[in-house]
C-alpha cells in the first residue's frame, strides 16, 4: 500500500520565491493564510484566486506538483462544503425534502469558505516547495530568538519545529512499511467490516509509536554524544540577510490583504 505524504519536500527551481529570504516567505505566507478568512464575496474569491495563480507561475513548480500537494486536503473542504450545504439557513430555499432544507446562502458558504481555504493551502503548499527545511529552521530560529531573551526557549522551540519537518517523511515511510507488513500478514485496513478495519488500526498505531520513540532515542544519543547545545553561542553557515527584494515581497502581501479587505 502506498503511503506517500509530500508535506515539506523542496522543489528545487531557479524563482523569484526560492531567492527570498525565508523569513519572508514565511511572514508573507502567514499573512496570507490569515486573510483568506476576510473572503466573503465573489470578487475578492477571484481576486485571491488570482494571486494565489500568480505566486504559483512565479514560483516555477509546476501545477500538478502543488494540487498535489493540496489533494490531502480535499477530503476535509468537501466534508465542509456539505456541511455548510446543509446546515447554513440564510437566504431564499432551494430545496426543501423533510429535514433537509438547501438554501442560497447555504450554497453560497458551501463554495466560498471551501475556495477560499484553497488559497491558503497553496500558501502554505508553496512556502514548503521553495524553502528547504534548513531554511525554514533558521528562520524559526531568527523569529523566535527574542522569546530567548525573556526566558522562554526559542532556539529549542525552533529546532522542535525543524525535527517536525524533517522525521514527517521519515514517518511516512515507516507507515508504509508497516501497512505492507500487515497487508501480508492478512491484516489490511481496506477489508472487512467497519469494526474490522477500526481494530486493525490499533497494531499500525502501536507499530508506528514505537518506531516513533526509538528514532527519538536515537536522535537524542547523537545530539549528546556531539555535545551539542543550542542558543546564542552558535553561529550559522549561511546568514539570514533581508535585501531590498524580500521588503518589496512583504509590501506586495500588504497591498494585496489591503486591497482584499478594500473590495469586501
Amino acid at each position: 500500500m502506498a503511503f506517500r505524504l509530500n508535506l515539506g519536500q523542496y522543489w528545487p527551481a531557479r524563482s523569484v520565491l526560492h531567492r527570498l529570504d525565508p523569513r519572508a516567505k514565511v511572514v508573507g505566507a502567514l499573512a496570507l493564510m490569515v486573510s483568506v478568512f476576510f473572503i466573503h464575496t465573489w470578487q475578492q474569491l477571484v481576486f485571491g484566486w488570482a494571486f494565489a495563480l500568480v505566486l504559483v507561475l512565479l514560483s516555477r513548480v509546476p501545477v500538478a506538483r502543488v494540487l498535489e500537494s493540496v489533494k490531502p486536503v480535499m477530503l476535509m473542504l468537501c466534508v465542509l462544503s456539505i456541511c455548510n450545504l446543509l446546515l447554513v439557513r440564510r437566504g431564499d430555499v432551494l430545496v426543501a425534502l423533510g429535514p433537509l432544507t438547501i438554501t442560497t446562502g447555504g450554497a453560497w458558504a458551501a463554495v466560498v469558505y471551501s475556495l477560499r481555504l484553497v488559497v491558503a493551502v497553496i500558501a502554505a503548499a508553496l512556502l514548503l516547495l521553495t524553502t528547504t527545511p534548513t531554511q525554514l529552521t533558521d528562520a524559526a530560529d531568527a523569529m523566535l530568538s527574542p522569546l530567548s531573551r525573556i526566558g522562554l526557549p526559542g532556539h529549542e522551540l525552533a529546532m522542535v519545529f525543524s525535527l517536525m519537518l524533517r522525521f514527517i517523511p521519515t514517518l511516512a515511510d515507516e507507515a508504509s512499511a508497516i501497512l505492507d507488513a500487515q497487508t501480508s500478514r492478512g491484516g489490511g485496513l481496506g477489508e472487512g467490516s467497519v469494526a474490522k478495519r477500526v481494530r486493525a488500526i490499533v497494531p499500525v498505531v502501536v507499530a508506528l509509536l514505537a518506531s516513533s520513540l526509538r528514532h527519538a532515542n536515537g536522535l537524542s544519543r547523537a545530539l549528546d554524544a556531539r555535545c551539542y547545545e543550542g542558543g546564542d553561542g552558535r553561529s550559522h553557515w549561511h546568514p539570514l540577510r533581508l535585501g531590498l527584494r524580500d521588503a518589496a515581497a512583504v509590501a506586495v502581501v500588504a497591498a494585496f490583504v489591503t486591497a482584499l479587505i478594500l473590495l469586501g
